[in-house]
């Protein structure tokens, strides 16, 4: 995309923004490119999203142009803003609302058709605040999907089961995937939409509505039928993608299910605590018993960590993780303030190597990392709002980590678990399976 030339620092040619690709996944790196800037000029670059949620999010890098009177993202160094150093996405992972922005808010992409709009804007001098005052010297419009051309998107709706379906493009079948968020999320698409993008049929699964009329249980091990019935996908090659609570119930499930037997897993920010037997309404009793481990930030931010070690501590309360039969990848942060994962994966380690099964447990840990972690150059959420599920009070949950060191892991987990279910889910295939 080349930019709207706006205005001029000095002669007569404006100076030009080009971003490449104008068009890409959300996990594809772009290149920005400011042109015919005075050498040596002090510029700001600014990112701007308006989010479906009608908020706005920006971020800024601080740069000054070489002796062409260039400004490359990638190559040249930010030297204040939202980011500082050689950062080519600085101007994605560290969005944040705008000043007077509501408080504790979270980026989510609802609508997978659509794509996320970016504008990319070139400014004189180095400044913070105003932008939208401040008439740029050139902007372009970017798009970021969740989906690519060719995915499908399918509407499942059935007894007990709410979800959303995404088919790779191509002849298929293709291995699948459940996708699980966690709790209070309701059916959120765009995760399963890009991992449909990388070759995998992955049903997206809103588990929240389900009822003593049709159980939690119930619900998950029907998903997981129709995802691996469905013709385009290889019923012997599906596995689960839990976040959370999500990756609590892939645990779970992979351990105790007759109907659940996924190929493999992958488990972020989650842990082996789920009483055996209990029920949703039986967990959310079990968690109202140790809300007084709660503790609260400087901020009052709800720190929830205590909380689940509380639980943890009474081994009737873990799955019996010798029980896994099948590849598991761990992705924790080192900093999740909001649950004991770590503390988790080391006991699941220590108890799959006591049975011998250590061998398929894949641990990765992250420094200064909280407990949203999302596909790469995703903004990083340290707090948010959140309705706690047991007492429906709305509170902003403390999840951790810290901006940069948050972001590098969002980005480096996300090649690693596309790695690890390529190698799982599409090793040993026949020729005719096409990515």
């Amino acid at each position: 995309m080349i930019s709207r030339q706006l205005s001029t620092m000095s002669g007569t040619v404006p100076p030009i923004v080009s971003v490449v690709p104008s068009r890409a996944l959300v996990d594809e790196k772009i290149k920005v490119l400011v042109e015919n800037l005075p050498p040596g000029s002090p510029v700001t670059l600014h990112s701007l999203h308006h989010s479906e949620d009608r908020d706005y999010w920006e971020a800024y890098g601080h740069y000054v142009s070489d002796h062409r009177g260039t400004v490359s993202v990638a190559k040249d160094l930010s030297f204040g803003g939202t980011y500082t150093g050689k950062e080519a996405m600085g101007l994605l992972w560290s969005m944040r609302p705008v000043p007077g922005s509501r408080k504790g808010l979270r980026l989510r992409k609802r609508d997978v058709c659509s794509p996320m709009l970016v504008n990319i804007s070139v400014h004189s001098g180095h400044i913070a605040e105003g932008f939208r005052q401040q008439p740029p010297l050139a902007s372009a419009l970017i798009e970021r999907w969740y989906m690519a051309p060719g995915v499908q998107r399918i509407s499942i709706k059935e007894t007990g089961v709410r979800g959303t379906l995404f088919i790779p493009p191509g002849p298929g079948p293709f291995p699948g995937l459940l996708d699980l968020w966690g709790d209070g999320g309701g059916l959120l698409e765009y995760r399963s939409s890009l991992i449909a993008s990388h070759g995998f049929a992955s049903l997206a699964l809103d588990y929240s509505s389900s009822d003593d009329q049709y159980p939690l249980f119930s619900s998950i091990e029907a998903a997981f039928s129709i995802l691996k019935d469905h013709p385009q996908v290889i019923p012997e090659r599906v596995g689960i993608y839990g976040l959370s609570l999500g990756s609590i119930l892939t645990i779970f499930f992979t351990a105790e299910s007759a109907v659940i037997k996924p190929f493999c897993c992958v488990c972020i920010s989650g842990s082996h605590i789920y009483p055996s037997g209990k029920s949703r309404k039986g967990m959310n009793h079990l968690l109202l018993t140790k809300l007084n481990k709660v503790r609260l930030d400087e901020n009052n931010h709800h720190i929830w960590r205590d909380v689940g070690r509380a639980i943890f501590h009474t081994p009737s309360n873990q799955v019996d993780v010798g029980k896994v039969n099948c590849p598991m990848l761990l992705v924790n942060g080192l900093d999740d303030q909001n649950w004991p994962t770590v503390e988790s994966a080391e006991d699941m380690a220590e108890k799959m190597n006591a049975v011998g099964k250590g061998h398929l447990l894949t641990r990765l840990e992250y420094p200064d990392t909280g407990h949203l972690i999302e596909p790469p150059f995703s903004p990083h959420f340290r707090a948010t709002n959140f309705i706690v599920e047991a007492t429906k009070e709305k509170v902003i949950m403390l999840w951790g980590g810290q901006t940069k060191p948050h972001s590098d892991a969002q980005e480096d987990s996300w090649r690693k678990i596309l790695a690890f279910l390529q190698h799982h889910l599409y090793s040993s295939l026949t020729p005719k399976v096409k990515l």
